[in-house]
């Protein structure tokens, strides 16, 4: 039988394997099956490659977009640009990277706001992030990261403002605050701040309204959760491992 599956820690909140599952028999696709992988170190993945022979690809979530490069034979030019992995396909033991979230993201963000803001900011700084902020540079939108921190690159929550934010219409969050099951959590943006020229974009989709979309909400701002960019970037990993 041939197999795929998330690799991540913790996999509580996986939406891959419900949804693979779904497919699988929606479609009629016979002889596979798709499972969770939760791995407290990445250091553990070649254990569990020799574990499951018949593993024939995989999707990588938190905390291990990144991580998981190192242990790759090969990977695509958005990979090596980006710096993040969340697809791997794996032919006669070899391992090829790939970032299906790109066009996740791209196609979700092009449907949900159709005129689109000229400058963004990304919260987060993760895997998921430099796949969002590789669509931005695509698309000419200028953006700024934002973290806990300052750094070179990146804003910390404290130097938001209004001021900031009155110019700066698209935020995109990439953290994993808000999501089930903390659900009282969001990023600490100026929310006061918000308009209804505001788009606010949450790579969450459990709970399908975060804290964060409703404080967009409760301004008139235009929201989208991450559930229609999960479902293109999991058709575009089964696109990849098939093709």
């Amino acid at each position: 039988m041939k197999q795929y599956g998330l690799l991540g820690y913790p996999l509580g909140h996986s939406f891959s394997k419900k949804y693979f599952t779904e497919k699988f028999q929606r479609e009629g696709i016979s002889g596979v099956s798709y499972e969770t992988f939760p791995i407290p170190s990445i250091r553990e993945l070649p254990a569990l490659l020799a574990k499951h022979p018949h593993l024939m690809g995989f999707n990588v979530t938190i905390p291990y977009k990144e991580q998981v490069i190192g242990f790759l034979d090969d990977s695509s030019e958005v990979v090596r640009q980006t710096g993040a992995c969340n697809c791997v396909k794996i032919v006669n033991g070899k391992l090829t990277g790939h970032n299906t979230d790109v066009i996740g993201f791209e196609r979700s963000l092009l449907k949900s706001f159709p005129t689109l803001p000229t400058k963004a900011l990304v919260l987060g700084t993760g895997g998921a992030a430099k796949a969002v902020a590789w669509v931005l540079q695509k698309l000419k939108i200028d953006y700024k990261y934002v973290s806990r921190k300052p750094a070179a690159f990146s804003l910390s929550y404290e130097q938001l403002n209004a001021g900031l934010l009155k110019e700066t219409l698209l935020i995109i969050n990439t953290t994993p605050l808000g999501m089930f099951p903390q659900v009282v959590e969001a990023p600490p943006i100026p929310y006061e701040a918000l308009t209804p020229q505001h788009c606010l974009f949450d790579l969450i989709y459990n709970p399908a309204t975060t804290l964060f979309m409703q404080k967009g909400l409760d301004k008139g701002a235009t929201v989208q959760n991450g559930l229609d960019m999960l479902v293109i970037q999991a058709e575009e990993s089964w696109a990849i491992w098939n093709g």
